[in-house]
């Protein structure tokens, strides 16, 4: 049996924090259960247990389920308490066996808030969790809890760290241009993308002041790259000009960021029910002066919004999840993302995920071959073994 990228493979030694005689239920058991769960439409531990009962003789012909199906309050006291530390270890293990980042590919670092997933009665603020996003993949590469007493440029670092990005392009908003990180990115081999605001002194306001000089001269001795996109969609039509600098020697602070090679200036101009807006924003890069390559990093950046954030909101109805005890809100996020991945890879069906996810709870061979479709085969062989054995 092939074990290399198999799920449970790598969540095999998962510990478990139970104590040994409150153990009337195998982790491995409510963690398939959870997994296929939350893949079939669960969103609530609720769900999760109701799941399980609908699917119970399904379930018993492949996991031991010495005491039947466990109650709604077990498994929120398990997600509670599992290290959300060790379950993201076993998931970045297991991402790093099934998607191996490709030369070139954008990886957008982003930031979510569980809006309710506040707790008033213990003082708790709702959950941020900081996510990696790539898109040519379309996978979460991983995640990160922001501390309640910090915020985003304190867990960007953290998530960096454990990220194989060599040779890819990382894209992040204004709130992680930082020095610190721009350097991180440069020592793992990756280059970036980093939008700026008025967080890093006069930096942005002179990166502005350099491009109004150049639009104003038309660009004439100035060394630059143009690009140009159009697009027209659902009454909306978006024009978007990109621009290179890679000529800093007027830039004071060019030598405080590691690897800086460019500045960059991307234009928007909107007509949404006829009405017109025009953004312009700007961004220090370590990418060389090609306006393509750089307007393409910014475009995907955005894509995190659409193809993660939206889909956790509307698919999975992250923001209306209430779940907030202990480290559940962590590790029920995670379940989230491994949902995600998977459901993501399904090319053949050409429907939306809250369709599949539907789709997962009334049809066990699709939802066996959406968990089988990352080569997770230490548990799903034996299903399709004994699925075959009834008629073979």
């Amino acid at each position: 049996m092939e074990k290399e990228g198999a799920f449970w493979h790598h969540f095999a030694d998962m510990q478990d924090p139970r104590m040994d005689r409150t153990k009337r239920h195998k982790l491995v058991d409510i963690l398939f259960i959870a997994v296929a769960a939350v893949i079939a439409g669960a969103d609530t531990f609720v769900e999760v247990e109701e799941y399980g009962k609908i699917k119970h003789e399904w379930l018993k012909g492949f996991l031991e389920l010495p005491h039947g199906i466990a109650s709604h309050d077990t498994f929120g006291r398990v997600f509670s308490v599992i290290d959300p530390q060790q379950f993201k270890e076993c998931f970045l293990r297991w991402i790093r066996t099934i998607a191996k980042a490709i030369s070139g590919e954008v990886i957008a670092l982003d930031g979510k808030t569980a809006r309710h997933s506040f707790d008033r009665t213990n003082g708790k603020s709702a959950i941020h969790v900081v996510s990696a996003w790539a898109s040519e993949n379309r996978i979460v590469l991983g995640q990160v809890k922001v501390d309640e007493k910090s915020n985003e440029i304190t867990a960007i670092p953290g998530l960096l760290s454990v990220l194989e990005i060599q040779n890819c392009i990382i894209t992040i908003d204004a709130m992680g241009c930082q020095r610190a990180i721009a350097e991180m990115i440069q020592a793992k081999g990756a280059y970036c993308v980093l939008a700026l605001k008025g967080n890093q002194g006069t930096l942005q306001e002179d990166v502005k002041l350099f491009f109004e000089d150049a639009e104003e001269h038309d660009f004439r001795d100035t060394d630059y790259d143009y690009y140009k996109t159009f697009d027209k969609d659902h009454g909306r039509i978006e024009t978007r000009e990109y621009w290179t600098v890679s000529d800093l020697d007027w830039l004071e602070q060019r030598h405080q960021w590691a690897g800086l090679r460019t500045i960059g200036m991307v234009r928007s101009h909107r007509i949404v029910d006829g009405e017109k807006t025009v953004e312009t924003r700007h961004f220090i890069s370590s990418l060389g002066c090609n306006a393509e390559q750089f307007g393409n990093a910014v475009r995907q950046h955005w894509g995190i919004e659409n193809s993660l954030h939206w889909v956790l909101d509307i698919a999975f109805r992250e923001d209306e999840s209430r779940i907030r005890k202990g480290h559940a809100v962590e590790n029920f996020g995670m379940l989230r993302h491994i949902a995600q991945n998977l459901l993501k890879n399904d090319k053949l069906s050409k429907i939306g995920t809250s369709a599949k996810r539907k789709k997962a709870g009334w049809d066990n061979d699709y939802l066996l071959s959406t968990l089988c479709r990352f080569r997770l085969r230490y548990l799903a062989n034996k299903i399709i073994v004994q699925y075959l054995s009834q008629y073979f």
